[in-house]
């Protein structure tokens, strides 16, 4: 593939790293040294995924349209926008115009690829809405897999949006996904706030073998991963969650020690969920404030994961670890997620940010 980006040259930590695929050669924000950019590329070995140093130009979010770059209808070409919402980063693709993905799950993972590709946790598609909603969101993960729906990328999605179709201010609009209806919100101050829908606790629903031990659903109980006996609830937000707060032999984990690649896949394709599951490792700093990491179904190891902090509040709230409305800590940053009574909705508030512009042969 040959790649043309504008990229911003004043990146936060999170969106370098997310991008580091294209954006690690760039050391310096006054000048673009092609040669070693061209030494750089010149190694990648997948001829499906070449990368021409001499395609790209720089230049920031706020001088490029994006509505008039996205309106480029090269034939070969997949322009594309790259967003991060706490550092799960995605590929955004305008898809209006069809209801078939401009680009199939076995190119999404050589995309989403941060050695050979653009670098990603999955890509996104926007098309058009159906059953009366605005619009229909799609995803294929890095592995290639179609999760329901991602908490994260319903945020970028919302941005990407507004920026298509110039929206400005506090806008709200309608989203079908694999979960069902979701109802973002862009607030005043960029966030989005987003309205997750109800939690679904049924254990055959998540689902999970678990057997059911609270009102048919499966709160604090037992499996056994690696020998380990852990304490586990099991969520769905439309996509399945198994959220711990400890062990037999630790039961109050301390996150940042946890080997998450070891133990990570272990409990995704555990046989007690048959959809396999993302998993959610929790530290409780108060009723008011917890901290997670993430192992998610199909991409492994993120920075945040929007469905997961929700299911992480209602587990917590579950087990009588936490209130309501908490601020989640991931590696990326915080979300406020609040399960509000009265609706027995979900919601969630957090940033999404703009990375790069980019078009890619495909």
């Amino acid at each position: 593939m040959a790649i043309a980006a504008a990229i911003s040259l004043s990146l936060p930590p999170q969106a370098r790293r997310s991008s580091a695929s294209i954006a690690a050669p760039f050391r310096s924000t006054s000048s673009l040294h092609f040669d070693s950019l061209r030494s750089n590329f010149s190694s990648l070995k997948n001829p499906n995924l070449r990368v021409s140093a001499s395609s790209m130009s720089i230049g920031t979010p706020e001088k490029i349209s994006t509505t008039s770059f996205l309106d480029r209808r090269e034939s070969g070409f997949l322009h594309f926008v790259k967003y991060h919402g706490l550092g799960n980063d995605f590929i955004l693709v305008d898809n209006r115009d069809s209801t078939e993905p401009r680009v199939t799950p076995e190119q999404a993972v050589k995309l989403c690829d941060r050695n050979f590709g653009i670098g990603a946790d999955g890509v996104i598609f926007a098309m058009p809405g159906v059953n009366g909603t605005d619009y229909t969101m799609r995803i294929f993960n890095s592995d290639g897999s179609e999760p329901e729906m991602c908490g994260n990328g319903v945020r970028c999605f919302a941005r990407f949006i507004a920026e298509l179709e110039n929206l400005h201010g506090k806008q709200s609009f309608t989203m079908h996904t694999g979960a069902g209806l979701i109802v973002p919100e862009i607030q005043e101050d960029g966030k989005v706030k987003v309205d997750m829908g109800e939690p679904i606790l049924k254990a055959s629903d998540v689902p999970t073998k678990l057997p059911a031990n609270k009102d048919q659903a499966a709160v604090k109980a037992d499996i056994n991963v690696d020998g380990v006996t852990w304490n586990v609830t099991c969520v769905s937000m439309g996509n399945p969650h198994c959220v711990t707060f400890g062990n037999r032999q630790s039961q109050n984990l301390t996150v940042d020690e946890l080997n998450l690649a070891a133990i990570g896949p272990k409990f995704e394709h555990h046989e007690m969920f048959p959809a396999r599951t993302n998993t959610e490792f929790v530290e409780v700093f108060s009723h008011e404030h917890l901290k997670m990491r993430v192992w998610e179904r199909g991409a492994g190891a993120t920075l945040a994961c929007g469905t997961g902090a929700c299911a992480v509040v209602v587990a917590a709230v579950l087990e009588g670890r936490a209130g309501r409305s908490c601020t989640v800590d991931l590696p990326g940053g915080p979300l406020d997620i609040e399960w509000k009574e009265e609706d027995n909705h979900v919601y969630m508030t957090g940033p999404a940010e703009v990375v790069f512009y980019g078009s890619v042969a495909v």
